[in-house]
């Protein structure tokens, strides 16, 4: 399945949102990085989940 450039993800361990149009600046994620397109060993920059703990929000 292919996301839109604007989904965003809430972790659901601590709430967190993954928007694509921030990215994630403290790990050096850019601004327009789709959830589906970050990293393998990515994790919530809050409490260190991984990428499964995420539910699509939009």
């Amino acid at each position: 399945m292919t996301t839109a450039s604007t989904d965003r993800y809430i972790c659901v361990n601590c709430g967190y949102v993954y928007d694509p149009r921030v990215g994630d600046p403290m790990n050096a994620i850019p601004a327009g990085t789709r959830f589906d397109e970050l990293p393998e060993p990515w994790v919530c920059p809050m409490c260190y989940a991984t990428q499964d703990q995420f539910d699509p929000l939009d």
